[in-house]
């Protein structure tokens, strides 16, 4: 009998080591990353994250290797920072590369982070047709027709692809998304709102509040109603099952990332910002696993949010239906995708 206990001690011992052996191979499975765009604080501080990732096995193996460095000749802080940055991210041993197919075949996965919406479009189609997981930087466009195009597109060519902003993977977010404060009720956020020409209004800066209140409500908006002062914008969502969401843009006076959250369990605050770590350490499982933390659904929702925040000021501050803003721009959308794959 003892023989026996111990023969089996013995395998159990073997599959165990066998089992850590195998996640350290996981684990530390290299990851070549290309990032396109040098004109965002995100570019160093991602890139320099998963430089020290050797000593953090949730980053451990992945490393950004090329640099495709791109910036908008027309937003002044883009033209600014594309020199800075370039010599910062050589020094970090990163490689410069100015022709984005031949990047796109040297790595495994893909930082998007020109700062500017606008070419996010042009510039992820290459990805997608390789098939390479690519991670967009906040906003994934500038618009809610090219949102759109952009996932119709990923799912053509069976490429991974996901959005956020860093917000979204605070703690205490996180935590009432997990259910800490029973179901959610509703929420309201709040955040810097600067506004850049190039943009819709809330698209630039304001991402960052609405990305917590997506976070916490999750999907299903159905209507959107705003109110706009030269310092602030006051924008009410009305969800699929009645619950009520806010988020208070911020132009003047104190500022900040935060909000709270009303649950059946209890009221929580909705978290401040907790750094970039969480979200590249969601994006280099992203990048192992090629199943996105963010659904497709969500963050269309979290755009069309955004989006008819914008409708609702053209129309003179009337509440808008979702629906319809959504519809508007899928059919604009489909014909894209339609032309850009023909």
């Amino acid at each position: 009998m003892l023989k026996k206990i111990t023969s089996v001690v013995f395998v159990m011992t073997l599959m165990a080591i066998s089992a850590t052996s195998t996640l350290a191979d996981e684990k530390v499975k290299p990851i070549r990353i290309g990032m396109i765009g040098l004109d965002t604080s995100h570019c160093l501080a991602f890139a320099d994250l998963l430089s020290k990732g050797d000593a953090d096995p949730q980053l451990a193996g992945c490393k950004v290797v090329l640099v495709y460095p791109k910036g908008s000749p027309d937003i002044e802080s883009s033209v600014k920072r594309v020199p800075e940055y370039t010599e910062k991210i050589k020094a970090m041993g990163v490689e410069i590369i100015d022709d984005l197919d031949a990047m796109i075949a040297q790595v495994d996965a893909v930082l998007l982070e020109t700062n500017d919406g606008r070419p996010h479009l042009e510039q992820v189609i290459p990805v997608l047709k390789a098939g390479k997981p690519v991670f967009i930087d906040k906003p994934i466009a500038a618009s809610l027709v090219d949102t759109m195009t952009i996932f119709e597109l990923a799912k053509h060519y069976k490429a991974p692809v996901f959005s956020s902003s860093s917000l979204r993977f605070s703690t205490a977010a996180q935590a009432i998304r997990a259910g800490s404060i029973g179901d959610v009720l509703g929420c309201d956020t709040y955040s810097p709102c600067s506004l850049e020409s190039t943009h819709p209004d809330l698209f630039w800066y304001g991402i960052h509040g609405c990305e917590t209140l997506f976070t916490i409500m999750g999907p299903g908006i159905e209507s959107v109603v705003r109110t706009e002062t030269p310092g602030a914008d006051q924008v009410t969502g009305v969800w699929n099952n009645g619950r009520i969401g806010t988020f208070r843009g911020i132009r003047n006076g104190s500022s900040g990332y935060g909000g709270t959250a009303f649950g059946t369990k209890g009221i929580a605050s909705a978290g401040q910002y907790d750094g970039y770590k969480p979200l590249v350490v969601e994006i280099v499982k992203f990048f192992r696993s090629g199943v996105a933390p963010v659904s497709a659904e969500e963050t269309t929702d979290l755009y069309a949010f955004m989006e008819a925040a914008d409708e609702s000021k053209r129309r003179g501050f009337v509440p808008v239906k979702v629906a319809e803003v959504k519809l508007a721009a899928a059919e604009v959308a489909m014909k894209k995708v339609a032309e850009l794959t023909k």
